[in-house]
């Protein structure tokens, strides 16, 4: 066998679909779906954060399953394991965050590594990072494990400067498209691929979730207000429709107009290094220099005498009495609208309130998280809603003194 009939063989049989445009619409409505599917099932469901992580790692992992065992790439269970691989990776740094208390900043550079780890044993261990090489029991377990970690660190540094340092989900978005812009640019330039694809691939992560939150927002937060449950199942349909389409067409089986061979890294290996090593410098660059600008320019200054969240939590105890007069008096629609408000203003303030005491805001986000939760369901249950509205109320009342 030929090397030309040796590397479209491959191509047949890859378990990744070949890059299209349909690739990176598919790839932002499942991010996007990431971010407010996770909201929905945690919020509007009213299944918490350490649930919803639960069933999601659950039906992730039966997918996976599936999605090894096949023997060719087959567009529903592929794209069915990302959709799922990107809400349980968003979890997860939810859950470091929130559940753990572990700093934005720690989970970034923690998921970096762990992402800087897996792709050298990848290159190590296959020669190749190539996505067109996907069909080994290894290079697969490499290439999900790397999709993983992707979705984990666009997390962490999504919200770390859309919410931690006050840049907003819009903001956050119009970046990420100027630096994917970039990325295409150099790219065009003679820029490595596949070290293109994969800085592309973990910057539509936050591109996706600043979507996401535009679009569910309430118009207060400077969104649309679709919800996360319209958001969720507007995107849904529109996977589903280019999966059926891709699937009918198979469109994205066989590239066009070139094979697996012209993505290699082994061609020119110390460009790659060379174009590697500079991309981490400018990310360094950019992203430590954009924290530090962020921390002095964007996040108000405090003073020294606030050492402590004492005092300054008076507005947030004022709403969440004002919702459980509410739910106590079975106004349901004015409670859920007042725990708009309660998110909004808590949101607003964070970047202030973590800086001054990280330890106790995220204690008291996670009990607002509860509030939140049990306020929007469908039909709120009074008691639960008691329950955990009196109990943030302590919270918040213990730290405000």
């Amino acid at each position: 066998m030929s090397l030309t009939d040796e590397s479209k063989l491959k191509q047949l049989i890859s378990k990744v679909p070949q890059l299209t445009i349909f690739f990176w619409i598919i790839k932002v409505l499942c991010t996007t779906v990431g971010e407010t599917f996770s909201d929905f099932l945690s919020f509007n469901v009213g299944l918490g954060l350490p649930l919803t992580t639960l069933l999601m790692g659950i039906a992730f992992v039966i997918v996976l399953f599936v999605q090894f065992r096949a023997s060719k790439y087959i567009p529903l269970v592929y794209w069915l394991t990302v959709v799922l691989i990107s809400v349980f990776g968003t979890l997860v740094t939810d859950n470091l965050t929130d559940g753990f208390g572990v700093p934005l900043e720690r989970s970034t550079i923690i998921f970096s590594l762990l992402l800087a780890v897996t792709f050298l044993l990848w290159f190590i261990s296959e020669g190749t990072l190539s996505i067109h090489s996907i069909y080994t029991a290894k290079r697969e377990t490499l290439y999900w494990l790397s999709i993983l970690f992707t979705f984990a660190l666009g997390t962490a540094v999504g919200d770390l400067y859309s919410e931690q340092l006050g840049v907003g989900y819009l903001n956050t978005g119009i970046i990420v498209v100027i630096v994917i812009a970039c990325v295409f640019v150099a790219w065009k330039l003679k820029f490595n691929e596949i070290l293109a694809f994969w800085i592309v691939y973990i910057l539509t992560r936050p591109l996706g979730a600043s979507l996401g939150d535009y679009l569910s927002q309430s118009k207060k937060n400077g969104g649309l207000e679709l919800g996360a449950t319209l958001t969720s199942v507007i995107f849904l349909l529109a996977i589903v429709a280019i999966i059926v389409f891709l699937a009918i067409t198979k469109y994205d089986l066989v590239a066009k107009g070139g094979n697996s061979e012209s993505i290699n890294t082994s061609s020119n290996l110390k460009l790659v290094w060379t174009q590697t090593i500079a991309s981490i410098i400018v990310f360094l660059t950019v992203g430590i220099g954009g924290y530090v600008w962020c921390n002095h320019y964007v996040v108000p200054e405090i003073d020294s005498s606030q050492t402590t969240l004492s005092g300054q939590l008076n507005d947030f105890v004022s709403i969440e009495t004002n919702i459980l007069d509410h739910i106590n008096g079975a106004d349901f629609s004015t409670a859920k609208s007042e725990a708009d408000d309660l998110e909004y203003q808590w949101d607003q303030s964070e970047p202030k309130l973590r800086k001054i005491d990280r330890k106790t805001w995220t204690d008291i986000d996670g009990t607002i998280d509860e509030v939140l939760a049990a306020v929007r369901t469908k039909s709120p249950e009074p008691n639960k809603c008691d329950t955990v509205i009196q109990n943030s109320i302590q919270v918040l009342n213990t730290s405000n003194q």
